[in-house]
């Protein structure tokens, strides 16, 4: 027999991808324009146009034998350098580029770091709501996830119960921040005290806990005060996941790297572990053609003004109806209270509506539903008599 696990994980898809799916066939039966689809995180604005006018450069200047060809493994040593150099830059940090292995993005990322770190029965803690295949990710490498709730109403994280998460078995914890669901920015105040408490639970079980930090969202946050942490910048085990899908909307592309923190005692062998469990996945060579262009778009970001005029105006509409919200901080997603305690009943019951949303339960946290905004404004203008008429029609 063939592996039983992969064949449910391919017949099975995420309750996100469903929904897209079901979004397409209704807009080809009603019209596109009668759908209002908030399922998928897929930006919705163009990448910045340095992206293709570099693109055209680098294709018409480069030999196609070299730009076309293989990199090193764990990519490009000048993109390595220039992303290094880049970190080093914005952040306290002293990276060099044989501390970046590039990837496919952050999926890629993530599945490289968890199977460098993890053996089998380690566990590693999230915190609710997450991202779903973080499960996916961990199982495969071996561990088991575990999850830490956050506090009701603002979703920071809630030390308590991660306290209470935390055991012997516990190898690494993975924080999102922007948060995918919430739109959450998790506090610089809590990133210290969490740096403490996994430094606290190493020594006492001689053993590190790693922190990873699944970075996609990074550059989408919406006020000038609101900064994201650096994990670096506060906990020596710490590696970053990153990818420019969401930053420079080039999801279709991927591609993106993972940082390791070089004033960890036991960097070569995790950065070899990086590169080990690179080659035994096949994840290796990143696309050369994109690294290339990271090299020159490394500091750009695509106009995420839009995200958050989309963001204002679908919080104000919600909670002027009545709707319990989060109001999110950064990327490009909005938590939702449910109107009832069934998350998935709510999200059937949104599509008569023809409103796509997302039940939270797959999230880690019932109750809610996700609306990904990374949608034109007049699709949200739209959309608001819909979410109205579903409001009101709890109150008969």
């Amino acid at each position: 027999m063939i592996n039983e696990k992969n064949v449910q994980l391919g017949k099975v898809r995420s309750s996100i991808r469903e929904l897209f799916e079901y979004g397409k066939k209704r807009k080809a039966e009603i019209g596109a324009e009668n759908v209002f689809d908030f399922s998928l995180g897929n930006p919705s604005v163009p990448a910045p146009p340095e992206v293709n006018a570099a693109l055209k450069e680098i294709i018409d200047t480069c030999d196609p034998v070299v730009l076309h060809g293989y990199t090193s493994a764990q990519g490009d040593y000048g993109v390595r350098k220039t992303v290094a150099d880049h970190i080093n830059a914005r952040f306290k940090t002293s990276l060099d580029a044989d501390c970046i292995y590039m990837t496919c993005g952050a999926a890629a990322s993530l599945t490289i770091t968890l199977n460098a770190l993890l053996n089998p029965g380690d566990e590693v803690i999230t915190f609710a709501p997450y991202f779903p295949e973080y499960k996916v990710f961990c199982e495969n490498a071996g561990g088991k996830l575990i999850t830490a709730g956050c506090e009701d109403g603002t979703f920071q994280i809630d030390f308590e119960k991660f306290e209470r998460a935390l055991s012997p078995k516990t190898k690494a914890v993975i924080v999102n921040s922007p948060n995918n669901p919430s739109g959450v920015v998790y506090s610089e105040k809590s990133m210290i005290f969490l740096g403490q408490l996994l430094k606290k639970h190493s020594e006492k079980y001689k053993t590190p806990v790693f922190l990873i930090s699944d970075e996609p969202y990074r550059e989408l946050t919406f006020e000038k005060d609101v900064t994201v942490p650096y994990i670096m910048d506060f906990y020596d085990y710490s590696i970053v996941c990153y990818s420019y899908s969401k930053s420079l909307s080039l999801p279709g592309e991927r591609i993106g790297y993972i940082a390791v923190n070089n004033k960890m005692p036991c960097f070569n062998d995790v950065y070899a572990g990086v590169c080990g469990a690179g080659r035994a996945l096949g994840f290796v060579c990143a696309p050369n053609l994109f690294q290339q262009l990271i090299k020159k778009v490394y500091d750009k970001t695509s106009d995420i003004s839009v995200y958050k005029r989309n963001r204002d105006r679908l919080y104000s509409a919600l909670t002027e109806y009545g709707y319990t919200v989060v109001k999110p901080d950064g990327a490009f997603y909005m938590f939702v209270k449910a109107l009832e305690p069934d998350a998935k009943a709510f999200a059937e019951r949104a599509k008569e509506y023809e409103l796509l949303i997302v039940a939270g339960d797959d999230f880690g946290c019932k109750g809610y539903v996700r609306i990904a905004y990374c949608v034109a404004p007049e699709t949200i203008e739209r959309a608001l008599p819909s979410f109205k008429r579903l409001y009101e029609s709890y109150k008969k």
